[in-house]
């Protein structure tokens, strides 16, 4: 064995001297540092480099954060209000942090932010119940306002997403809308919203007509201030007229694309026109869309229909449409021997009307309500009927009780033919009549004529009880048999069709 050379002794020798040196250095910081802070500090200034002293340096850094958290724990259990057994610990914990922190095997009580944040919310909540936010002041005032103009409070969670039912007062002086949005809304929207409202104009041609002719006098009333151009102003001023119909009852389809319409013809015009030009251009198309998509299409839709209904036909139709009505009447001046079987239902009880207009021309008619529809489907040759719209996937929507009607006679292999302008085609996708529906008032549900009384009167005091009123059902195509259009007679599936030539016939325009 070769001893070691001088050279490395000696730097054994200087090693061992700097360790010895340093534990020196150590234990004299700990005796003028008293409990412990000197000790810090001499671990502070001279780096560590065993094992030993760097574990000591991490125990005395988690000793010392302790100490600070259960320092600021105690200020903070001081300023929060909480009950005597929470104040009790968290002092406890506190007077252990500063007394324990000489004690190494024991962890000290440290309040944690969430139990903080948890304290703050359970004190803001019993302040909240002494003194109510802004968020539920508003839903009182709204609960009120609600109240005081009849509107009904309670509906139904399925069918909460529709927009609910209010009825507007006979007269705009009550506090059913602000008086500042009457003030600012021309007088043929007004009557033409609360005529919606109330049911006095009904059926989506009707509603459309009536829409047309007030925006003709909005036109004419309209004068285009200073320093603006009509075709942008004009849109922005009928803007309010549009979200008031809609507030007093949902826009139908066909009232949809005929404002579609109209917006496009008043972005038509040109920066160099006159007013009066102007206005005489929009009059003049809103009359030419009267005539060609209503006027007209009804016109061909019951030429087409004469070729359809026969001698001895028994012709069932239900509730009230103006198009198959007009069929009907055509179809009885021209000279076909046919009888009539109107079929109706409640509450609405439109089917009246179309049964004492047919009587009046001379046209055979029976009366039945739709619960009696598959005892008279035996003697039935054909149904039509009328349509609210026309969907892109083929469904049609009409009145309610249209799919149940129809589906009466596929069981009895009866076709289903439904009459359709083109101007109520729509490329929305529906396939049920929860998505998009209208929702009636519910308390023509309640109007029941019987010698017993009204069973439901008081419905609403109720809990348990709630009234739906649907106004549309949407018909599976499956159980139509063709459409009848101004176009000719289609299948249901041919709606993206028509809607695509119609969309290329206006681009080229």
């Amino acid at each position: 064995m070769s001893s070691p050379s001088p050279k490395k002794q000696d730097k054994e020798e200087q090693k061992q001297k700097a360790v010895k040196a340093g534990e020196g250095k150590k234990g004299q910081g700990k005796e003028d540092g008293g409990s412990g802070g000197g000790g810090e500090h001499g671990a502070a200034v001279k780096k560590p480099t065993t094992k030993a002293e760097r574990r000591a340096l991490q125990e005395a850094q988690r000793k010392a954060k302790e100490e600070r958290l259960a320092a600021q724990g105690k200020g903070t259990a001081k300023q929060t209000t909480s009950t005597s057994g929470g104040g009790a610990k968290r002092s406890q914990a506190s007077k252990g942090g500063e007394g324990g922190a000489k004690l190494e095997g024991k962890p000290l009580e440290v309040p944690r932010p969430t139990r903080q944040r948890n304290s703050s919310s359970s004190t803001s909540v019993t302040t909240d119940d002494h003194r109510p936010n802004k968020s539920s002041k508003s839903s009182k005032k709204a609960t009120e306002q609600q109240v005081e103009t009849g509107r009904r409070v309670k509906q139904l969670q399925l069918f909460s997403h529709l927009q609910q039912y209010s009825k507007a007062p006979s007269s705009p002086t009550l506090p059913w809308h602000s008086v500042s949005t009457y003030t600012s809304i021309h007088p043929a929207i007004i009557k033409l919203g609360l005529h919606y409202s109330h049911g006095v104009i009904c059926g989506s041609n009707s509603r459309c007509v009536a829409m047309l002719a007030a925006f003709k006098k909005v036109i004419n009333d309209y004068t285009t201030p200073v320093q603006k151009e009509l075709r942008r102003d004009l849109d922005a001023h009928i803007r309010p007229f549009i979200n008031f119909l809609t507030h007093c009852r949902p826009l139908s389809v066909s009232m949809g694309n005929a404002i579609k319409y109209l917006k496009r013809e008043i972005s038509k015009i040109g920066p160099d026109q006159s007013e009066s030009e102007a206005k005489r251009l929009l009059c003049a198309t809103i009359d030419e869309y009267l005539e060609l998509y209503i006027v007209k299409a009804g016109t061909e839709i019951s030429k087409l229909c004469q070729n359809i209904i026969k001698d001895n036909d028994v012709i069932l139709v239900y509730a009230f449409s103006s198009v198959v009505q007009r069929v009907l009447l055509d179809a009885h001046c021209s000279g076909r021997q046919f009888r009539v079987i109107v079929v109706d239902s409640r509450p609405k009880m439109e089917g009246r009307h179309m049964l004492r207009t047919l009587v009046q021309k001379g046209v055979k008619c029976s009366y039945v309500l739709i619960n009696a529809v598959s005892y008279i489907m035996k003697e039935v040759s054909k149904v039509i009927v009328g349509a609210h719209s026309l969907l892109a996937n083929g469904y049609v929507m009409s009145r309610i009780g249209t799919s149940q009607v129809a589906l009466v006679a596929r069981s009895f292999n009866v076709p289903v033919l439904v009459c359709c302008e083109t101007y109520k085609f729509s490329d929305r996708v529906q396939t049920d009549s929860i998505v998009n529906n209208e929702l009636g008032d519910p308390n023509d549900l309640v109007q029941i004529n019987r010698r017993q009384g009204n069973f439901l009167t008081g419905w609403k005091d109720i809990p348990c009880l709630g009234l739906l009123n649907l106004v549309y059902d949407v018909t599976s195509p499956d159980l139509v048999s063709m459409v009848i259009t101004e176009l000719g007679v289609i299948p249901c599936t041919s709606v993206p069709v028509v809607l695509r030539i119609s969309r290329d016939e206006t681009a080229a325009v």
